[in-house]
């Protein structure tokens, strides 16, 4: 046998030494979609050692993460493994099917599928460690279209909410008594849905994906799917899935929920803990955005908030987080050439690398970037991002993103990612003090799905009967004067800047 040359074994060593380098994952599929990735070795490559900076961020965001993790044993055991089967056996179904025009018959209640799943499994259903089952999937062409809409991947989509990871249960922050779980990634929220919240979002879906089609920019909730689990010997339980508007890039520090109203919205009474939800009594912020993106805020605000009323909805809210940047001292580099706009926001010219505009902390405010052609593999685009870049007219600048130094560049859209400057006036004693903080915030419109229907016109008679000194500070008004309402306090929450 002929003894390898010193060539061969150069190149057999190498292909050796490529192979050790490699990342070796091990993949499941259901119905031809990836539904789970596992790494089962790191490697060294330049791919690998991303991967392992990714997952060490993972990691750095599990810390303090709210809710429970569901386990075996866990109240919420069964439902959990019925919906990830169920959502697989969906997603897996609808997938394979060519994008087409949504028709009338894919709306309303009847355009459904429903599936038996035992335990043993069946021909079309795997077996399972849940209780049997039956599903029930609602417009399933209208979801896989909105899913498209908002740059939903099918795979991301099936690994976030039934891959191996389990879901969490959060404690429902309302009074509806709802069951809320989070995707381990924060990627998505499932919430399960009274009877009549489903009819109304049923029924309005078509003037919704009209709504969410023709604006892109819009604030209202994002829906994915909604669906039914009825177990064997149990309640039926319907639920919907959500895009969670604070799985962001970074820490959401306060939240508020927002609704215009003064009764009973303060949570002057509660616990108060990293994930509490604060409303408008405790609100002591104002908002000062560049004089641009305000008008577009206030303008889209005030178009979902006519498409609400125009649907017969109220009581919705302006969820509202906040993430505070830590000031820097200034260590200014010969090539950072900054500027100021109207609202004091800095911005760095283009022309300089990211390495040295990274190496640059500002004194106040927060750093603004030119977008570059070149940048396009720095940007961290979050996952429900759809609407067009926000720029400064200002500055010339037709899209900026938000530099975090030694972090990430991320692009500013309407209602994610928008820096600003927070004022919270304080009383000390006889005098009244303004604090100024940088902030990011992200902005959404939830609890869009209740009507005013004859419970809602009962609660607003006797409210007003009980407090009739103060009959306007109740929630529980007509969708005309809820939304005017509504819409007058934002204006207040995002005032003009003084000149």
């Amino acid at each position: 046998m002929a003894k390898p040359s010193a060539g061969d074994s150069e190149t057999q060593g190498c292909e050796n030494s490529a192979d050790s380098s490699l990342e070796v994952l091990e993949r499941e599929y259901a119905q031809g979609v990836l539904i789970s990735e596992v790494v089962l070795n790191n490697g060294n490559s330049e791919t690998s050692k991303n991967a392992r900076r990714r997952r060490q961020s993972k990691a750095a965001k599990d810390v303090k993460r709210p809710g429970e993790t569901i386990i075996k044993g866990h109240r919420s055991y069964d439902l959990m493994l019925s919906l990830q089967l169920g959502i697989r056996y969906t997603v897996g179904k609808i997938t394979p099917i060519q994008a087409r025009e949504m028709r009338t018959s894919d709306y309303g209640p009847r355009a459904c599928f429903w599936m038996n799943f035992p335990i043993t499994g069946s021909r079309l259903t795997p077996a399972h460690h849940a209780v049997d089952f039956k599903w029930k999937d609602y417009c399933p062409m209208v979801f896989r279209n909105l899913r498209d809409m908002f740059k939903i991947d099918t795979t991301d989509y099936m690994i976030s909410i039934c891959g191996s990871d389990a879901l969490r249960e959060l404690s429902s922050p309302g009074k509806s008594g709802s069951i809320f779980l989070l995707s381990q990634d924060d990627r998505f929220m499932i919430k399960t849905l009274r009877k009549s919240e489903a009819k109304v979002l049923l029924r309005m879906l078509p003037y919704y994906y009209h709504h969410v089609h023709t604006y892109e920019n819009t604030l209202v909730t994002k829906f994915f799917g909604i669906h039914r689990v009825k177990p064997s010997s149990g309640r039926k339980f319907l639920f919907v899935v959500m895009g969670n508007m604070f799985y962001t890039e970074l820490r959401v520090h306060r939240r508020f929920d927002l609704k215009g109203s003064s009764l009973g919205r303060s949570n002057e009474k509660i616990e108060i803990d990293v994930n509490t939800t604060f409303k408008d009594l405790d609100l002591n912020y104002s908002f000062h955005l560049e004089p641009t993106w305000r008008d577009a805020l206030l303008k889209q605000i005030g178009t979902d908030s006519e498409f609400l009323r125009n649907q017969g909805i109220m009581d919705y809210s302006l969820l509202l987080g906040l993430h505070y940047r830590a000031r820097q001292s200034l260590k200014r580099g010969a090539s950072c050439h900054e500027s100021l706009v109207p609202d004091k926001l800095a911005i760095l010219t283009e022309g300089d690398s990211m390495e040295e505009k990274a190496s640059c902390n500002y004194r106040e405010g927060l750093v603004l970037v030119q977008r570059g052609s070149d940048q396009k593999g720095e940007i961290v685009v979050s996952p429900h991002i759809r609407g067009s870049p926000l720029g400064l007219s200002s500055a010339c600048f037709e899209e900026v993103d938000l530099l975090i130094p030694c972090t990430a560049r991320l692009p500013i859209q309407l209602g994610v990612n928008m820096p600003a400057r927070a004022k919270k006036q304080e009383e000390d004693g006889s005098k009244s003090l303004c604090q100024v903080y940088d902030v990011v915030l992200y902005i959404g419109i939830i609890d869009i799905l209740q009507k005013y229907n004859m419970k809602k016109k009962i609660e607003h008679a006797y409210k007003s009967i009980k407090y009739k000194y103060n009959p306007l500070s109740i929630s529980s008004v007509k969708p005309q004067f809820y939304s005017e309402r509504f819409l007058k306090f934002i204006h207040t929450v995002f005032p003009q800047n003084s000149s």
